[in-house]
């Protein structure tokens, strides 16, 4: 029993240290474009061995998944004024902020609160930067409709 709780401790270890790059920098477009497409054909094969699908089923459901990600990234484009005009919006709210306590508090006060807001904002980056290398994922879940509490 000690054997194989450490041998499933190593090998999780060895998995958690291949997730991160050796250079420690960051994924390329390229490089994530390639990985989500090798990924994809994988599980599309494995849907292939699993469900018995013919050559002409995995086409049709090729054809469906490459339909799905271009109505996905069209919705994603259509969006995107409207998520640059919220970011603005989130600006000119801190920005207003900022004013309001900028009155509010003295010199030596303002620049302790940005330093203690400025420290936390670097306390969650890293925090979501250790759960991204844990494999965590990065959006909480969105409970299903039919999921009863």
């Amino acid at each position: 029993m000690k054997k194989l709780v450490l041998a499933l401790f190593i090998a999780t270890g060895s998995l958690a240290m291949a997730q991160i790059k050796p250079d420690g920098k960051k994924f390329n477009k390229e490089e994530m474009q390639k990985k989500m497409e090798m990924k994809e054909q994988q599980r599309l094969s494995d849907m292939q061995k699993e469900l018995n699908l013919n050559q002409a089923q995995v086409d049709k459901i090729k054809n469906l998944h490459e339909q799905r990600k271009a109505e996905m990234r069209e919705e994603f484009e259509k969006n995107k004024g409207e998520r640059k005009a919220k970011f603005e919006q989130m600006k000119a709210r801190k920005q207003q902020m900022d004013n309001e306590m900028k009155n509010i508090l003295s010199p030596d006060q303002f620049e302790k609160w940005q330093a203690s807001r400025k420290a936390k904002i670097e306390e969650r980056k890293a925090m979501m930067k250790d759960r991204a290398v844990n494999g965590e994922r990065k959006m909480m879940k969105k409970p299903h409709p039919d999921a009863s509490m």
